[in-house]
């Protein structure tokens, strides 16, 4: 289905919008399993000292920035979303690799807004240990969001390679 997405002659618009609303759907419907079957701060190991699942609820940002803060949170979410929809209906084209990261950026940024205005916060649910180091709890749509800046910078990455060769 995600490839028919990606090649069938839709228009880029709806090939963006219609993965942001796969991303939220399978966000929030992992959100509300763990919320439904998980209680607040429960741990369940999946492999001891290194792969669990829990349910907190973040009220920062990304490792929590602005914790117990989550109206501005909000409010800045709110204005990225609208700032990147701006963008989006501004553009004309987009190539395939575009069509992705938009689409999972945005995906991820409203799954995690709608937490904010749902639940006052960010359900973060899965965690990772490294000896004493326990990494940031996180999300779906965090994951989204990080693989789709991952390809954003992919991409400036080759084109920058692409500039460079074509100038020797």
């Amino acid at each position: 289905m995600f490839c028919d997405i990606i090649s069938t002659g839709w228009k880029d618009e709806k090939k963006i919008y219609t993965l942001v609303f796969l991303v939220i759907i399978i966000d929030q419907f992992i959100k509300n399993i763990v919320v439904t079957n998980v209680d607040l701060n429960e741990v369940i190991t999946i492999i001891p000292n290194f792969f669990f699942f829990t349910c907190v609820k973040n009220t920062g940002g990304a490792w929590s920035i602005l914790d117990n803060y989550p109206f501005i949170l909000t409010i800045i979410g709110f204005i990225c979303i609208m700032g990147l929809n701006y963008y989006l209906s501004k553009k004309n084209k987009f190539n395939k690799l575009e069509v992705i990261y938009y689409g999972l950026i945005l995906g991820g940024m409203i799954g995690n807004f709608i937490d904010r205005v749902v639940y006052d916060g960010v359900i973060d649910f899965i965690g990772f240990k490294f000896g004493s180091y326990q990494f940031p709890i996180f999300n779906i749509a965090d994951i989204t969001i990080v693989v789709g800046v991952i390809l954003v910078l992919f991409e400036i990455i080759r084109s920058d390679n692409n500039e460079h060769r074509s100038r020797l």
